[in-house]
């Protein structure tokens, strides 16, 4: 999908929410666990309640890694039931993956030819050769995690390094990578006061902002300091909206959580 789709996509549905799709058969509708696939058989139920009111989808791999085979083959069900069903919506594989070179040319193979991702998220720990990679393919998106929005952010990502913080070295030098212009990032909603810094430096770039919801960050000041012209802002809410109810009414209780954002979203764009 092309940035330009992605604009498209959040104009017509009035929104740019991103739903995580982390599955935890703890915390599902017990009475899923009867079926074949518990786990897509969620997914499912949760897209066709909401895909009307999301631009995008986020599984976070880790949620299906911890279940073996039967796990990556509920992850692979779901993202060829989006690619089937939803092909206008932006896919992204939460998957923080990052080696040497040849590795993460494996990697982004697995992810944009294999399953057949839009996006995945990419660590820069080890530099531009480990990400170069994933920029390779056209019209994929390498999502970077620039300022995450859990507490350890600080042990390293916010540390002075030379004469500016590390997250702002990560942000300029990735600039200077080789199709750079596929490059979006992972700003946590939680370090909103980060966001008009952020700005100066990549202006145009898409930002993935989780933390909205369940960890505490707020919409309106991601939006304040972090929307540009062309929103330029996928806010994901995971446990919010999935896990709003764990009784056979969660269909239900999914979309009202989600149509709840989008109507904020909706008088967000329609007040710009």
């Amino acid at each position: 999908m092309t940035t330009a789709q992605l604009i498209s996509e959040i104009k017509k549905k009035q929104s740019f929410l991103c739903i995580g799709l982390d599955v935890d058969l703890n915390k599902i509708p017990q009475y899923l666990l009867q079926e074949e696939d518990p786990i897509f058989a969620f997914n499912k139920a949760i897209i066709d309640a909401t895909h009307h009111l999301c631009v995008a989808y986020k599984p976070n791999t880790a949620f299906y890694e911890a279940y073996g085979l039967k796990g990556w083959k509920a992850l692979e069900k779901t993202i060829n039931y989006l690619n089937d069903k939803h092909p206008e919506i932006f896919t992204i594989a939460d998957a923080k993956r990052g080696d040497i070179g040849n590795t993460s040319s494996m990697y982004a193979k697995a992810f944009f030819e294999d399953l057949a991702f839009d996006s995945v998220t990419v660590a820069p720990y080890m530099g531009k050769d480990s990400v170069e990679p994933f920029l390779a393919f056209k019209d994929k998106h390498t999502i970077l995690l620039a300022l995450t929005s859990n507490q350890g952010a600080f042990d390293f990502q916010t540390k002075t390094v030379g004469d500016k913080e590390l997250y702002k070295q990560v942000l300029e030098t990735s600039k200077t990578w080789h199709n750079a212009e596929n490059l979006m990032y992972v700003v946590g909603a939680t370090k909103a006061e980060f966001l008009e810094d952020i700005r100066q430096i990549i202006p145009n770039s898409f930002l993935l902002v989780p933390g909205v919801g369940a960890q505490g960050g707020n919409l309106q000041d991601v939006c304040k300091y972090g929307m540009n012209a062309n929103v330029g802002l996928l806010i994901n809410s995971s446990r919010g909206i999935i896990y709003a109810s764990n009784k056979e009414d969660f269909v239900n209780a999914a979309a009202e959580k989600a149509k709840d954002i989008q109507i904020v979203m909706q008088s967000i764009l329609s007040s710009r």
